[in-house]
């Protein structure tokens, strides 16, 4: 288990990886189709792409809180 302290991190490595997963499989099936390389394709894009990914969530993250708290409404 890990400390509170690291929730914020650990979400967004956890955000960024699923969501660097799901969007370079489709983005290599879009550009290379499913054919023998595809997996070890995909898995190069994935890595790459949370590379870049997870330190992106870190710094949107609160950016997009704030904005949204600002968006919705106080109270019940």
């Amino acid at each position: 288990m890990f400390p509170k302290r690291f929730a914020p991190a650990l979400f967004g490595l956890i955000l960024s990886g699923l969501m660097s997963l799901l969007v370079s499989g489709i983005s290599t099936y879009r550009a290379a189709g499913f054919g023998d390389h595809y997996l070890a394709l995909w898995i190069g894009a994935w890595l790459t792409a949370w590379l870049i990914a997870f330190p992106v969530v870190l710094v949107a993250a609160p950016l997009a809180r704030r904005t949204v708290s600002r968006l919705v409404e106080s109270g019940p």
